[in-house]
C-alpha cells in the first residue's frame, strides 16, 4: 500500500474502517497481489481465474460485485456505484474472450480502480446519504444475473467449440 493510500485510509470514517480494510484486501487479491519477476508489474487472481473455462470469470465477477454490494451499504451515491459496476461489466466482457481477455485482465484493474472511487467518497467530509433498500437490492439481483450470465455463456461456448473439434 502506498503513502496516498495511507493518507486516504485516514481521513475515513472509523466506522468504515474495517469494511474498507476488508475491501482493499479483496481488491488488492483480485488485482494485485502477485509481482511479475523482472518487471514491477503485478498481477491477481482475477487473470488467473480468468484462463478458467466458464467459471474463472464468473467467479472473478462475484468478488468484484461483493466490493461494489458492500460500497453500496456504506451509502456511496448511485453514480458512483454505477462507474463502479461499469468497471466490473468492463473488465468481465472482456475479461471473458480468450487469451485477450487474459491480458486485458493484466492490466486493467478494475477492482483497484472501484476502490478509489469507494475510498474517495468514503473520506467525503459530509457522510453520503444511505443508498436506498431497493436500489441496493436491485443492484445485487442485477450482479448476480450478470455473473451467471457471464458462466452460462461461456460455458455454452466452449461447450460449442468442444463439440464442433469432434
Amino acid at each position: 500500500m502506498d503513502d496516498t493510500t495511507h493518507n486516504a485510509i485516514d481521513a475515513i470514517h472509523s466506522s468504515h474502517m474495517p469494511r474498507l480494510k476488508r475491501l482493499r484486501q479483496i481488491s488488492q487479491l483480485l488485482d494485485g497481489a502477485i509481482v511479475i519477476p523482472g518487471t514491477k508489474q503485478r498481477i491477481g487472481l482475477d487473470p488467473i481465474l480468468g484462463l478458467i473455462p466458464g467459471g474463472g470469470d464468473t467467479v472473478s465477477a462475484a468478488l468484484s460485485g461483493y466490493i461494489i454490494i458492500e460500497a453500496a451499504r456504506m451509502g456511496l451515491p448511485r453514480e458512483a456505484l454505477m462507474r463502479m459496476v461499469s468497471n466490473l461489466v468492463l473488465d468481465t466482457v472482456v475479461g471473458s474472450v480468450p487469451v485477450l481477455g487474459d491480458v486485458f485482465d493484466v492490466f486493467s484493474k478494475a477492482n483497484l480502480r472501484n476502490m478509489q472511487i469507494v475510498e474517495s467518497h468514503a473520506q467525503a467530509p459530509t457522510p453520503s446519504a444511505k443508498a436506498d433498500k431497493l436500489f441496493i437490492a436491485l443492484l445485487i439481483i442485477g450482479l448476480l444475473g450478470f455473473a451467471l450470465a457471464v458462466g452460462f455463456i461461456t460455458v455454452a461456448i466452449w461447450s460449442f467449440v468442444a463439440n464442433s473439434l469432434n
